[in-house]
Order: C-alpha cells, then sequence, then structure tokens
C-alpha cells in the first residue's frame, strides 16, 4: 500500500491569468480523496495549502520575471513539505496552482535524495524560457530552465540545491507551443523531445517509455502534469489551452504507463483552472489521471 502526501500550492501569480490558484480545492472536490482511498487503496494524509501571496497586495517587481521573489517564497515553502514528505517515504503529490510550484516540488525532492533528479514534463509548453528570453514575463514558463539551474541568479536561494534536474535527465512529452528562446536551449540540451507529431506517429506509449526510460537512473524520478497538455475538448479549464492535445484515452494511457514502470517518486498537476472550466471537468479528469499514474486500471 502506497502512502502520498497531498500538498495544495495554490499560486497563480505566475500565470498569465488568474484563477489557477483556486486549482487544489477544484481538484480535492472532484474527489481526490475518494479516489486514492476508497477506489486504489492509497493511505492518504494532506497537509493543506501552502500560504500564497495574492497579486492585489503584491509587487510585480521585474517584468522579465514577474512576482518572481514572492514564487520563490512559496516554493521555498513548498520544498519543505515535499521534503517531509520524501523522508517519511510518502509520494508528494502537489496539486497546482500554475506551473511555477513545480520549482518547489523539485528543490524539496532533490533535498531528499541529496542530488538531482530526472523528470518527465508533461505538457503543452517547454517552460524553458528565461527572464531574457520570455516574451511575457510570467514565471510558470521558465520553471523547468530554473530547475536545471538555467534561469540565473535571481531563481537561486540559500539551502536550495540547484540544480534539482540533470541535464541529461529531462523529457518533455505532448509539446505543441515552444517559443524562440526554448527551441535554442533545447538544441543544446541533453533532453528527449516528444511533440504532438511524435505521439500522431508512434503513439502515445512508446513516447512515454522511452521518456521514462531516459529521465530514469537520476536520485529520483519525477512526473509533472499540466493539465494543458489535454486537448480543451476533454480539458477545458486552463489559463494556456492549445488545440491538437492528448485526448482523454492518451492522457489515460500516459499515466498509466508511468504508474506500470514502477519508477515514481513525486508527482505534480497543475494548471487547472475553475474559472475557465465546464462544471469542474478539468478538476475531474485531473483526479483520474492521478489514479492513472498511482496504478488504476481498468480491469
Amino acid at each position: 500500500m502506497r502512502e502520498v502526501d497531498v500538498i495544495g500550492a495554490p499560486l497563480d501569480l505566475g500565470a498569465g491569468r488568474r484563477g489557477v490558484d483556486m486549482g487544489p480545492s477544484a481538484i480535492r472536490y472532484a474527489g481526490l480523496h475518494t479516489q486514492l482511498v476508497e477506489k486504489l487503496g492509497v493511505r492518504i494524509s494532506d497537509a493543506g495549502n501552502v500560504i500564497s501571496p495574492v497579486v492585489e497586495t503584491t509587487e510585480m517587481g521585474d517584468e522579465n520575471a514577474r512576482y518572481l521573489t514572492q514564487i520563490l517564497d512559496l516554493c521555498d515553502r513548498l520544498s519543505g513539505l515535499v521534503e517531509k514528505a520524501g523522508r517519511r517515504g510518502a509520494v508528494p503529490l502537489v496539486l497546482g496552482g500554475d506551473h511555477s510550484v513545480a520549482l518547489g516540488s523539485l528543490v524539496g525532492m532533490a533535498k531528499v535524495r541529496g542530488g538531482p533528479g530526472g523528470v518527465v514534463w508533461v505538457d503543452a509548453h517547454g517552460d524553458l524560457n528565461t527572464p531574457a528570453t520570455s516574451p511575457s514575463g510570467n514565471v510558470h514558463g521558465m520553471v523547468l530552465a530554473a530547475a536545471l539551474g538555467l534561469a540565473g541568479e535571481s531563481f537561486r536561494r540559500d539551502g536550495w540545491p540547484l540544480p534539482a534536474v540533470e541535464s541529461g535527465k529531462v523529457a518533455l512529452v505532448g509539446v505543441r507551443s515552444l517559443d524562440d528562446g526554448e527551441r535554442k536551449l533545447l538544441h543544446e540540451l541533453e533532453a528527449k523531445v516528444f511533440t504532438m507529431s511524435d505521439v500522431d506517429r508512434i503513439g502515445i506509449e512508446p513516447c512515454m517509455r522511452e521518456a521514462l526510460a531516459h529521465a530514469a537512473g537520476a536520485s529520483f524520478m519525477h512526473v509533472s502534469l499540466d493539465m494543458d497538455v489535454v486537448d480543451p475538448d476533454y480539458a477545458p479549464g486552463v489559463g494556456t489551452p492549445v488545440r491538437g492535445g492528448l485526448s482523454y484515452r492518451e492522457a489515460h494511457l500516459a499515466m498509466e504507463t508511468v504508474a506500470e514502470s514502477g519508477l515514481l517518486d513525486s508527482l505534480d498537476v497543475v494548471e487547472v483552472n475553475p474559472i475557465l472550466d465546464n462544471e469542474n471537468a478539468t478538476g475531474q479528469l485531473a483526479v483520474e489521471l492521478v489514479a492513472s499514474a498511482l496504478g488504476a486500471r481498468i480491469l
């Protein structure tokens, strides 16, 4: 029986649209506890939410990395809760919030394991911008670069083990929207990238298996699931929807492949925006996908 520690990170300062701060509540409300405990037999404890600042009372700071100080403060608090869960042997499950919170997840796991890990980034976007390359200044589009130690000194904190991810242990799956700076950086990294064109050609299962194999072998394995990887027809409640994403079944098969690998050490699911959703359909799908990643099966 696996033990899972649920940690909410209700942050929307890293995104360009308001609303994802309500994502953790939407996911819980969609039946996360019931799905994991009653249907999977997982032992679950809920640490509640990390205290998050609100935009109305917060200074933006540098326009090239908006609200960075406050985002790093939250990620620092989050990393402590992730570290606590990891040291107990539980699987940290972080509910976002915008994708900036993944930096806290990864730093926390790197503290537990004493070094950088591998990551499978399941996302429509690369999140590999930096303050110098980002067209928006939104930190949720820089978080993977920050975890790799490539976003600049402004992303560093005392006591943070950066890089928290090995550059040769990064795999991106479902990508279909990249900025010029991200393309350039990807050509310099030893990353595996599976675009939606690759998924169309060879299928989601081979893509995920190769992604997991590529990211394996580091001190830990983290899967970061941005709900905008799913096509907006199935996941309308996301802040940055991009048409042409994973189907409902492809998304489930991707997460089922994670469970079958037996490699998962930590997981975050981010970017659920109830304001833009249709009767919490995206929150409900997030719950289902978490369950698939933890072992739920049809038969």
